[in-house]
């Protein structure tokens, strides 16, 4: 067993891990956050895509022990966030899912792309998107949910009266 260190949705949490076991895994057993989705197990499918120090990576390919002293944000640490309030809106007006699988790493790339600046275009949301896959949607209606919380995002939140 290993001693780690790190924050998770911004909670200090101190804890022995063992030294191969995936952030994944850790994440979803012992911590309870089952938004976190493994699919391929070989960072392909992208279904387990967390924010680490404000980074999307997959948490099947990352070692929990990795993460020692690290800030680590999956899809339950977002809470009110203006973004992600309107992309969840979005998915749900413009229907962007279905199963809802790939939600959480795809809510989570798309907020990645909008706060970068990235999610102005279809072409570059789909570019954006390129390591989530999703076997039900087709991706139209993903694309046109980002894109709407794109544009969404940039007006800022609407002024309270």
């Amino acid at each position: 067993m290993t001693a780690i260190r790190l924050t998770i949705n911004g909670t200090q949490i101190a804890d022995d891990v063992p030294a191969r076991l995936s952030l994944a895994d850790y994440l979803r057993e012992p911590r309870n956050l089952t938004g976190t989705h493994l699919g391929c197990e070989h960072g392909v499918c992208g279904a387990c895509t967390i924010l680490v120090d404000g980074e999307p990576v997959r948490s099947c390919l990352t070692l929990a022990v990795a993460c020692d002293g690290c800030q680590v944000r999956t899809i339950e640490g977002f809470g009110s966030d203006p973004v992600m309030t309107a992309l969840r809106e979005a998915f749900h007006r413009r229907h962007g899912l279905q199963c809802g699988f790939c939600t959480p790493a795809m809510l989570i790339t798309a907020h990645d792309l909008i706060r970068r600046g990235r999610a102005a275009s279809e072409t570059e949301i789909r570019l954006g998107l390129a390591g989530n896959i999703c076997r039900c949607t087709g991706y139209t209606n993903i694309v046109a949910a980002i894109a709407e919380a794109a544009v969404a995002a940039a007006k800022g939140p609407p002024d309270a009266e």
